[in-house]
């Protein structure tokens, strides 16, 4: 559908243009092919007839820009915004073999932070949630819960849709710190926390977050009786780890694990390790000489991920965290009164805009009801942040399932 939008796109502006020219660079064919939104006609259902029609478009697309590059051709032509598209799009989705032209494999694609989905807003980019996807962007909202004061919005961050939820939350609360509305608590979604948000988040903001962390998914801590990191204790001064049976670490390295987080890797004595009879709980090795490898975070994200997954286990915590179900009727109001979730080819900026227009909206409703005596529920703590998937709304003048949710519960 991308590709064959980017062509009926390139061919519309030249048409508008270079009418007399196009005329002369086309087939009578395109006319059938490309006169019609891509969505509007049925894609074949088995992939080598998609994959023929992915590459009989390709051809199209090449016989066009082979015209457009040509000396003879005016040069102005090269210039306009859907053709610099069109060449970009059959880069990104088309590879040369020996002068044939095939449809790129998805592992032969660029990342989804580069890859064009759309000829109409080159910034709006592919996103995937569990089980929704996405062409658009994210907005992440933030909103106070005082008591005695209506609940605002006070923050509205856009983001590509693929930018990662935890790499927004340390950005987020610079920003409310620059506006001097720094939370004591905020209550976040599991995908804005990781250790280093826990860590952070004290240390340069005083906040205490408010979340569930992810679970330590390593076999010792799913395992009964198996032996996980948090059994161990760490004398961070010494750089030392004692194990449950009492042996000492022998070794203590810094280094970077495979997402590139810092971590400590302390490795414990082979000899200490062979004679010990919780081996079996302790590690999976089957060289000749097990013995066990602890990996932890730096003291500062250890420390605040161990007190996080422990608070976590209390019902003051399921209590305290019930708070942040408000941001989730936020998500609603907004969806369904404000269109939240649609976005029409705008651009990051313009979507951004359109997010904060919203966002004062409903500001507005809730200061307004709030004046009127409406009851507000009562909360303790202020922040909440979360995160809204906004589709494109189709192709220009339709809707269609293949770009954007269809209720607001995928949104």
């Amino acid at each position: 559908m991308c590709v064959g939008e980017a062509m009926r796109f390139a061919l519309n502006s030249l048409a508008i243009v270079a009418g007399d020219w196009l005329l002369k660079h086309s087939e009578e064919v395109w006319l059938r092919r490309y006169g019609h939104r891509m969505e509007e006609g049925r894609f074949p259902q088995d992939q080598a007839s998609r994959l023929a029609v992915a590459e009989t478009i390709g051809q199209d697309g090449r016989a066009l820009l082979t015209d457009l590059f040509d000396e003879a051709s005016p040069s102005f032509l090269r210039e306009l915004p859907a053709v610099k598209i069109l060449r970009q799009v059959w880069v990104q989705n088309y590879r040369c073999d020996e002068g044939q032209l095939h449809w790129r494999e998805a592992s032969d694609i660029p990342p989804a932070t580069q890859f064009i989905n759309s000829p109409y807003d080159q910034e709006a980019r592919y996103g995937k949630k569990y089980s929704t996807h996405w062409t658009g962007y994210k907005v992440h909202l933030t909103e106070t819960c005082e008591t005695d004061q209506p609940h605002l919005i006070i923050h509205v961050a856009t983001t590509p849709a693929p930018n990662s939820d935890v790499g927004m939350t340390e950005a987020i609360q610079a920003d409310l710190q620059q506006a001097q509305m720094l939370p004591s608590q905020h209550l976040l979604d599991t995908g804005y926390v990781n250790a280093d948000v826990l860590a952070k988040s004290q240390q340069r903001f005083g906040i205490e977050v408010i979340s569930p962390t992810h679970p330590d998914v390593k076999w010792q801590a799913t395992t009964d009786q198996g032996i996980d990191a948090s059994q161990f204790v760490i004398d961070w001064e010494r750089k030392q780890a004692t194990c449950p049976q009492g042996q000492t670490s022998v070794s203590w390295t810094p280094t970077l694990d495979t997402r590139q987080h810092e971590v400590i890797k302390r490795r414990f004595s082979t000899k200490d390790c062979q004679v010990c009879p919780a081996l079996s709980l302790c590690t999976s090795s089957t060289s000749r000489a097990p013995r066990r490898l602890l990996s932890v975070r730096p003291q500062q994200q250890y420390e605040a991920l161990q007190t996080a997954r422990k608070r976590q286990a209390t019902k003051e915590f399921s209590e305290q965290y019930a708070l942040r179900q408000g941001i989730e009727a936020t998500i609603s109001q907004g969806v369904r009164a404000f269109g939240l979730r649609r976005s029409r080819y705008l651009g990051l900026d313009k979507t951004h805009l359109q997010h904060l227009g919203i966002a004062a909206a409903i500001n507005l409703v809730r200061v307004v009801a709030w004046l009127d005596g409406d009851e507000i529920a009562p909360t303790r703590v202020l922040g909440f942040s979360e995160t809204l998937r906004c589709g494109l709304g189709g192709f220009p003048n339709s809707v269609k399932s293949a770009y954007e949710p269809q209720t607001a519960q995928d949104c």
